[in-house]
This record gives C-alpha cells, structure tokens and sequence, in this order.
C-alpha cells in the first residue's frame, strides 16, 4: 500500500471527512480491520484566510508548498490539497515536490464524463467561481460549467464560511442551496459539482434535483485508488 499525503485544515471540517472516507474505502476493499497508509499536515486555517482575503498567492502557494514537502519527507507517496479553492495555486505547489499531486478538478472532470455530464453547477467558494482556475481547468477537461449568479455566488460563499467550515449546518441555508441548482437547472445545467469540501456536511449529491458530484468524495477515491494501485495488480496476478 501507498502512502497517501493529504494537506489538510482548510477546514478541518472537511479534512476529517477525508481521513474518514479513505480510511473506509480502503476498509472496504481489502476488509477486515484494514486502514489507510496516510500523513496529513494540517494547516492553521485562518492564516490561509488570511492570505486569500488580500490575495496573496504566492505566500499561500509557498505555505502549501512547504507543507508538501513536510509530507514527502515524511514519506508521503502522493499529495492532496484538501480544498477545491487552493488548487488554485496547486501548480506551485506540485513543482515543490517529486510526488504526483492528485488534482482535484481533474478527478471530478472525469468523473462527470464518464457519467455523460458536460455542463455542471460549480458550487463554491467565491475564489472557485470566480478567479477562472476551475472553469479553465474544467475546459481542458472537455467540461463547461455554470456558475451561479452574483447574488447566489454571494449565498454560496457566505455559507461556506460563516457557516460550514464552523461545522454549523442550518436547514434554511440548505434550501437556499436547492433553490439556486433549481434556478441552474431551469437555465440548463445537466449536473451539480459540490465544488467545495465542505458541501457534503450539508448537501447530500444523492438527493439533489440534478446528478450529485462530491469533489471530496472523488478525490478521496483517486487518492485510495493511487494507494491500492499495487495491492490490485498483486491481486490480480494471484488470481
């Protein structure tokens, strides 16, 4: 098994929904009482905030890039950013490292064309919608996104940070949330990314009006299946 390497604390929300979700797929695929190989070095949030707030990316891309380096030298086999906003800067950072970074646009980009989706719902943080990375990333993918309005951008953001990465989840923000995939919907979206990874604590991609994808259930997925690459062909070869 691989060991996997994950930059978490933005927020520690999501980070422990990550640790929880490799470690149950790995639990899955190899039974009994198996757990991941894992390192994660956790982030103080509000330094993070800090930095994108003025937008200084370069500190965030050299604080991240540092804490990839901490993973490697701790034998990390591979790299996570936990948070879809700081992949903004995950080019930096996987030029810090010899360590392949699992990007998480490219991992949910696949996973929306093998489902035969094209034109996704990014619901995000204000930086994810708006500074570009995601919708270009996405388009070298073969993938066009929808972003919501600025009034519903607006929503989205606040709760994601007033509320989500507190680990407050209130039913009313909920509804807000459905009725703008309702609006999307309407004007022709076919999909819904939960573009942060946070939005799991409070929507559930099952139960949406339009096909559900969590970034972070997907990227812990690539990160679990880079892990058992080894332990399948060893499986296989027995077989």
């Amino acid at each position: 098994m691989r060991t996997i390497g994950l930059i978490g604390g933005m927020s520690f929300e999501s980070s422990a929904v990550y640790y929880r979700l490799i470690n149950e797929m790995v639990r899955e695929r190899l039974g009994g009482l198996s757990s991941a190989e894992m390192v994660m070095y956790s982030v103080n949030f509000e330094e993070i905030v800090a930095l994108q707030k003025a937008g200084r990316w370069n500190d965030a891309a050299d604080r991240l890039g540092d804490a990839a380096q901490r993973l490697q030298a701790a034998g990390a086999e591979c790299v996570l950013i936990c948070t879809n906003t700081m992949h903004l800067i995950a080019p930096q950072v996987a030029e810090r490292v010899s360590a392949p970074l699992i990007h998480i646009i490219d991992e949910t980009a696949a996973a929306l064309k093998a489902a035969g989706r094209v034109k996704p719902l990014l619901l995000a943080t204000r930086y994810t919608m708006e500074h570009g990375f995601y919708a270009e990333r996405m388009a070298e993918n073969g993938v066009s996104i929808m972003v919501p309005g600025s009034e519903d951008r607006t929503v989205t953001h606040d709760i994601i940070f007033n509320e989500l990465c507190a680990g407050i989840i209130k039913d009313e923000s909920r509804r807000k949330l459905n009725s703008i995939i309702e609006r999307a919907k309407a004007e022709g979206a076919d999909s819904v990314i939960l573009g942060c990874t946070e939005i799991c604590l409070i929507l559930d991609p099952k139960a949406l009006i339009l096909p559900g994808f969590d970034t972070t259930t997907i990227h812990a997925e690539a990160a679990v299946d880079f892990a058992l690459a080894d332990e399948k062909a060893h499986s296989s070869c027995a077989a």
